[in-house]
């Protein structure tokens, strides 16, 4: 069996899909956009792709085939997912679904016209006169990039001068990223969750919901810990559920793993977003189920079309926190991790930066000091050990104060 994986780059999860791979003897070839003149950079004969113009290299792509199947990782990988499935006869959510799933402002169009709750919402492009944007408004409101992802660019204001300056703030953010509008919307009150799934024929199979403890109102929304199962009544996961499904439909995904967003307070469930993608990072190796299989082997199995229906989540709870970087630096080294890793339930842990790197926090951002995993009878109990485990941990960055917590 031979899966086509897309990704951006070759980081940890391309790493993860391909030791899975290897353990399920499947022929994994990689396609990525990293470098289009050089033969074989990085020794992993990986296929260039160009994601500026995805289509370009498709033919000559056919020739690594015939393929089985086709996985994605990220939401620009996703679209050339989408065109090479479509190309090559290969079960996939359409081009024309996956680039509404990426684009906040079509998503939402959608979400409203399939009768989802949605924000207020308008489109506003970046040549704009950001004061005369601002008394439009209505406060709270939340101003983010079309396409971006992982909060990324997202910044809430209470005022009119806080418009403004997340308004520059996020032009400047998207100067390379060739988008000339961003998204202003009511800011949406409540509780935050993700749900990871698998569309098969256009039905929503929910692998896990995970909560969101802390909360995250702004003014940068910075993710940090993610528990399964969820803590919720039955009935409001069964509603998160059914929203999920609905906004599936309204995008037109029809096939492959997804991973959504969504609020939810006494009005209901909102979406947020769903992504045609599995959950980002190394944050999937929070993930187990039975029969014995990780988050990247439960995914390469449906690629092939395999019936998964008697999947469940390994018994327990499960949580990842996902380490924020405090402010901007270079990161010079870490300390107390050892007493970090003995906490009662941790797993593991995995400090991502390298020393000598700049970090940059959110929302201009997009990456983390590293992860903790836990694990445990409850989800109380992870999110003790999370919080008491990241508590040991002291990061060094210069430039700034030598220490911070």
């Amino acid at each position: 069996m031979k899966i086509l994986l897309i990704a951006a780059t070759t980081g940890y999860q391309v790493r993860e899909f391909g030791d899975a791979a290897r353990r399920m003897g499947i022929d994994l070839v990689l396609a990525t956009d990293r470098c289009h003149v050089l033969d074989n950079p990085w020794g992993d004969d990986a296929f260039p792709v160009r994601f500026e113009d995805p289509a370009a290299n498709l033919d000559a792509l056919a020739a690594r085939g015939p393929f089985d199947g086709i996985v994605a990782l990220g939401d620009h990988p996703a679209y050339v997912a989408a065109l090479a499935a479509e190309k090559f006869g290969l079960p996939f959510s359409s081009p024309q679904a996956v680039a509404a799933s990426k684009d906040k402002y079509i998503a939402r169009e959608r979400f409203r016209a399939a009768g989802l709750l949605v924000p207020e919402f308008r489109r506003l492009p970046l040549d704009s006169d950001p004061c005369q944007a601002s008394r439009s408004a209505h406060y709270p409101c939340v101003l983010k990039p079309l396409g971006l992802s992982g909060s990324r660019g997202v910044i809430r204001a209470n005022s009119p001068g806080e418009f403004e300056a997340a308004f520059g703030r996020i032009k400047k953010l998207l100067e390379w990223e060739h988008e000339d509008a961003l998204q202003v919307e009511d800011f949406i009150p409540g509780r935050e969750y993700a749900l990871e799934g698998l569309v098969t024929g256009g039905r929503l199979q929910v692998l896990a919901l995970f909560d969101k403890p802390d909360p995250l109102d702004g003014p940068f929304f910075e993710e940090t810990i993610y528990l399964t199962p969820s803590r919720e009544p039955i009935d409001i996961q069964a509603a998160i559920h059914k929203a999920t499904q609905r906004a599936v439909e309204a995008l037109g995904l029809v096939q492959g793993p997804i991973h959504a967003e969504m609020r939810v307070n006494r009005e209901g469930v909102w979406m947020l977003e769903v992504a045609a993608r599995p959950i980002g990072g190394l944050c999937s190796r929070v993930l187990k189920f039975e029969p014995a299989a990780s988050l990247e082997e439960v995914i390469l199995r449906h690629a092939l079309g395999e019936d998964l229906r008697h999947l469940r989540l390994a018994a327990g709870a499960h949580g990842v926190m996902m380490i924020p970087i405090p402010r901007a630096g270079v990161y010079a080294g870490v300390d107390g991790l050892e007493r970090a890793k003995e906490v009662t339930g941790v797993e593991d842990i995995v400090i991502a930066a390298k020393e000598g790197q700049q970090l940059l926090p959110l929302p201009e951002g997009n990456s983390y000091l590293g992860f903790i995993f836990a694990r445990g009878p409850s989800p109380g109990s992870v999110e003790v050990a999370l919080r008491n485990s990241h508590a040991q941990l002291e990061f060094r960055l210069t430039q700034a104060l030598p220490v911070v917590r």
